[in-house]
Formats: structure tokens, C-alpha cells, sequence
């Protein structure tokens, strides 16, 4: 079992803090509260580090359709492990775009690759996002005004470097006053990420470390300059044999959790061939709703009527 290491990062400047707090105090309760809370929960934060070269070995198996990126990261993850004196430096990659259609699984790879890392994993959805205050924050003077998501993630939570995921990336929406993408010009590059400074609380704050990943069905909308900022990687689905494998893992895994260990180990040929038009995030739900079935029905296996797979109208299989 693979153990993730941590070192702290300073994420923002207890002095500016409280000297913005001084500036401010009385004008917005929000903002009082919020620097108090940054003041209270200090400014150190971890930055992980899976302490082994083989700690994706696992996403290898459960998201096969992603060897290409995985093959990428556990490159650098041996760099990190390549420093003299067995110092282990942190796991810096840049940000990462998937691309693929719906269902091959991109979204469901970005939560486990926070897993292994055992950190945070933040997901915006960018569908419809028509400001980029959801990023960056608000004005103080703004009614209903708050800090953006970048913020409040590296303010309240416990990491430097969390997974944040911008989902659909491509169709986020914007007008001449109100650019969702704007701030990814600065939060992409981590020397100028570094010091980001979100308009609500107006204090720096170290956005470097913070693991980008981005999920788009194309790379119609997304501007170049942002393109040229990412890895991107074309996220191909599973072959039948690879979607077997991951039903049949996930399968295994459901049995360990409800301890129903008198279940047939295995599922039917049958069966994978009807899981085979269920997407990684109905994949869960789909399998334990096939279980209760069986159940239900005094069995200790599952056949392929147990399996109800609810198609969109107009929509084919997806695969995984």
C-alpha cells in the first residue's frame, strides 16, 4: 500500500491579512469573517506527494483508456522521486486538458487521480458559467459578494496543491464584461499563480501548487493561448475488454463493501454486455441496484435482467 508524503507551503501572507483586516473592518461582515478565518487557520498548507513510483499502478487498472496520461504522470511522479539524497520534491505537472466525448470516464479519472494523491478534488462545472467571479472572487462592495472558488478551496481546506477540475471546459459562456477564462491565464502559469489574488478577500494568495485538470467533449472554444498552457490529451473509450475489466473490479469491490461475500465472484458474459452502455459515473448506481434485484430475488448472482440500464431518449450506448 502506497503512502502519500507532505511538506507545508505558505499560501498567504498573515501580515497582509490582518492588514487588510485592519483596512476593511466594519464595512462587510463577510470579509471580516472570512480574514479572521484566515488568520485563524494560519497559513501553512500541505503540498502531497505519493511516497511511491508505483502509486498510479492502481488508476492503470481502473482507467485504462487513460495509459497515455498515466503513462505521462508516472514520469513525472519519478522525477519527484529523483533527487539526491532520497529527498522527495513535490509532484509538479502542468495543468492537463481531457478531451473525449461523454462517458469515456474523464471526470471519474480526475476524483481518483485525487485519491491516490490523497488530497482535495474540487469540480466546477464550467457548463453555462457565464462569470468569472465563480473563479475569482467578487467585489467586497458587491451585494451577495464572495470569494471565488480558488480561494475558498486554498483558504478553507487543507492542501496547497488540490485537483481542481474544470468540467466542460469548452462551453463556459462569458460577455464584454465578465470572461470566465480570463483568470486562467494567471492561474495556469504557476509563476504568476503564485501570486493570484482573488477580488473579494484582495490579499495574494499561492495558487502554484493547485494540480489543474480540464475536461472538454473538443477544443472548439477553447482560446489557443490557454491550449498552449496545457498537456492535452485525446482520452480514446475503453475497449470491451478494458470496460469489462473496470465492471468487473468495480463489481468485486461493491461485494468487499456490503460484505456479501457468498455472491458468485464473477460476472457473466452477459451481464458486461449489458453494463457495456453504462458510463463510469452511473456505473456504481447500475451495479447496486443490480445486486438489490438479485437479492430481492433470493439469488446470489446477478443476470442480465437485474441490469436496468436507462438510456437517454435519441442516445446510443456510450460505452465507458
Amino acid at each position: 500500500m502506497s503512502i502519500t508524503l507532505a511538506r507545508t507551503r505558505t499560501v498567504y501572507d498573515l501580515l497582509e491579512v490582518q492588514g487588510a483586516l485592519d483596512r476593511s473592518r466594519g464595512r462587510s461582515p463577510e470579509l471580516d469573517t472570512f480574514y479572521e478565518r484566515m488568520l485563524e487557520t494560519g497559513a501553512e498548507r500541505f503540498v502531497t506527494t505519493p511516497s511511491s513510483i508505483d502509486a498510479l499502478d492502481p488508476l492503470f487498472e481502473a482507467c485504462p483508456n487513460f495509459e497515455e496520461v498515466l503513462d505521462d504522470l508516472a514520469r513525472y511522479l519519478r522525477l519527484a522521486h529523483a533527487g539526491k539524497g532520497g529527498e522527495i520534491r513535490g509532484f509538479n505537472v502542468m495543468p492537463i486538458l481531457l478531451l473525449g466525448g461523454p462517458g469515456v470516464g474523464k471526470t471519474h479519472f480526475a476524483k481518483q487521480l485525487a485519491k491516490v494523491m490523497q488530497t482535495d478534488c474540487e469540480l466546477i462545472s464550467m457548463n453555462a458559467l457565464s462569470a468569472g467571479f465563480v473563479i475569482t472572487g467578487s467585489s467586497a462592495s458587491w451585494r451577495g459578494a464572495k470569494c471565488g472558488k480558488v480561494a475558498e478551496r486554498l483558504v478553507r481546506g487543507k492542501y496547497a496543491n488540490p485537483v481542481i477540475v474544470l468540467d466542460e471546459v469548452e462551453k463556459a459562456t462569458g460577455s464584454s464584461q465578465s470572461d470566465p477564462l480570463a483568470a486562467l491565464y494567471q492561474l495556469l502559469e504557476p509563476e504568476t499563480a503564485s501570486a493570484f489574488r482573488d477580488e473579494f478577500i484582495d490579499v495574494d494568495i499561492d495558487a502554484s501548487q493547485i494540480f489543474w485538470v480540464l475536461t472538454a467533449n473538443s477544443t472548439e472554444g477553447i482560446p489557443h493561448p490557454l491550449l498552449n498552457r496545457m498537456a492535452v490529451y485525446e482520452v480514446p473509450a475503453p475497449t470491451p475488454e478494458q470496460a469489462a475489466g473496470i465492471a468487473q473490479r468495480m463489481y468485486a469491490g461493491l461485494l468487499k463493501e456490503l460484505n456479501l461475500g457468498g455472491f458468485d465472484p464473477r460476472l457473466g458474459d452477459v451481464v458486461l454486455d449489458r453494463l457495456a452502455g453504462v458510463s463510469p459515473r452511473d456505473l456504481r448506481k447500475t451495479l447496486l441496484d443490480g445486486l438489490g434485484y438479485a437479492v430481492a430475488d433470493g439469488r446470489e448472482h446477478v443476470i442480465a435482467g437485474d441490469i436496468r440500464v436507462k438510456l437517454m431518449p435519441g442516445k446510443g450506448r456510450i460505452g465507458f
